[in-house]
């Protein structure tokens, strides 16, 4: 098990299931592990990038379950894949920056990534054993966030309390930001493109309020399958772990008569200008998606902070885009410097625009 800084609650959790190894982001967090008696019998990995890579491609695992934020698991998600082991994915950045790597290396070493996010957990229940020429698109479910039927000059005037008041889910203060604008659905729909190998053009968004239909494929004769179930994600996280099999739940079954009725409603592209920026980011390829996410993670971090808007955020993000010549990246070490290079350039962009709006 590896974690990052709670170190109070990581100390719980090594009580109640006695991993075999540890590790956490900081040397400083194993230290404070450490005086609290929270590290039993187990062996110490490290900390860390190098932390988690140990433990990735440990002999005793099987499988690896990456639900870490922002960058920090992309080596040990690669190492792992290398070692064979089964990757079930809940983070975004690794696919949203390393897409092509992450993929072309699961297919050399046959190993599988099984999604847990729910929108690609249930495309894989839909599309699972068939093959792709039956497939015509992906539809990916949005709830819109707490500010959908929003006009753009109506979102001149959030503030991050407002954005923070997910209608459904509850989550971290990032990705839940990323539901206000749309991007976490932006970054979504780069994600299907490596995890099913669907060009852009074949994954549609459309927003459904009542987040039951997790999402859905179309296939080429018309039919759309659906994956519906309750809004817990401990479904798409059983599932991935469960797989191929399928194990009882202990959740409660899902009362369609008390759902009532279902609404689908096409994305405001003019109000939300994420998921035109997700599908430009793809057609160009490259290192653009990993500038979308980089400038994208900055300028959420000063919207949080009071510095930017939110009708900034999707601004940013496309100067961002913008000033990058687009280029391959064939190594993690061009994505990690290409990373560092949109970070800083963003940077300097919300200070300007602080400043501008």
């Amino acid at each position: 098990m590896a974690a990052g800084d709670n170190v109070s609650l990581f100390a719980e959790q090594v009580r109640a299931f006695r991993p075999r190894a540890v590790a956490m982001a900081t040397a400083d967090a194993l230290d404070r592990l450490r005086k609290d008696g929270g590290v039993g019998r187990a062996e110490i990995s490290g900390h860390g990038s190098e932390g988690l890579v140990a433990l990735a491609t440990h002999p005793d695992v099987d499988m690896v379950l990456c639900a870490s934020s922002g960058t920090v698991a992309l080596e040990a998600v690669l190492a792992a894949i290398e070692a064979g082991k089964t990757i079930a994915l809940a983070n975004k950045e690794v696919l949203v920056m390393a897409g092509a790597l992450m993929t072309d290396a699961a297919h050399r070493y046959g190993v599988e990534i099984l999604p847990v996010d729910s929108e690609h957990n249930a495309i894989h229940q839909c599309v699972h054993g068939r093959p792709a020429h039956e497939i015509r698109r992906l539809i990916l479910t949005a709830s819109g966030g707490p500010f959908r039927g929003h006009s753009r000059k109506e979102l001149e005037a959030v503030g991050p309390t407002d954005a923070l008041k997910h209608p459904t889910w509850r989550m971290g203060r990032k990705i839940t930001i990323d539901s206000a604008t749309l991007m976490n659905k932006a970054l979504e729909v780069i994600e299907a493109r490596w995890l099913f190998g669907v060009p852009p053009s074949r994954i549609d968004v459309v927003v459904h309020p009542q987040s039951v239909v997790h999402s859905m494929v179309e296939m080429v004769d018309g039919s759309i399958l659906a994956q519906l179930g309750v809004t817990d994600m401990r479904l798409p996280i059983q599932y991935a772990f469960s797989y191929p099999e399928r194990w009882a739940s202990p959740l409660p079954p899902l009362d369609l008569a008390r759902c009532g009725r279902l609404d689908f409603h096409l994305p405001d592209h003019d109000s939300f200008p994420g998921l035109r920026l997700a599908y430009r980011a793809l057609e160009v390829g490259g290192g653009l998606p990993v500038v979308l996410n980089a400038a994208n993670e900055v300028a959420v971090e000063a919207f949080l902070a009071g510095h930017l808007s939110f009708t900034a955020i999707p601004v940013l993000i496309e100067r961002a885009m913008d000033a990058h010549t687009p280029a391959p990246v064939h190594t993690l070490a061009e994505v990690r410097r290409l990373d560092s290079w949109a970070r800083s350039y963003s940077q300097e962009l919300s200070r300007a625009l602080e400043l501008e709006i």
